[in-house]
């Protein structure tokens, strides 16, 4: 078992409040225009790796964090390609 770290827990505390209000606007939008798909690519990398050091170097229940904040990234990528699909349609129907 690792060592709890409140700051860590701050962190993903706050990255993860922040998903729900970035999935709204993107359900809400139907636009794909101003999202970057590299940045959520990177924090995406960035949640996965948080997890294998849980795994390998400190079980802990701030793992369940790190899951949370990667599922509700996956919901933004499936919602921006959804989008992009969308920015598609419309300037196929200019």
């Amino acid at each position: 078992m690792g060592k709890l770290s409140v700051f860590e827990i701050g962190m993903l505390i706050c990255f993860g409040a922040s998903w729900p209000a970035s999935i709204y606007k993107s359900w809400t939008s139907r636009t794909a225009k101003g999202k970057s798909f590299l940045f959520i690519c990177m924090l995406l990398i960035g949640y996965i790796f948080g997890i294998l050091h849980k795994i390998f170097y400190g079980r802990d229940v701030v793992i369940a964090l790190y899951a949370l904040n990667l599922i509700l990234i996956l919901i933004d990528i499936c919602l921006y390609f959804r989008n992009r699909k969308l920015d598609a349609e419309r300037d196929r129907n200019k």
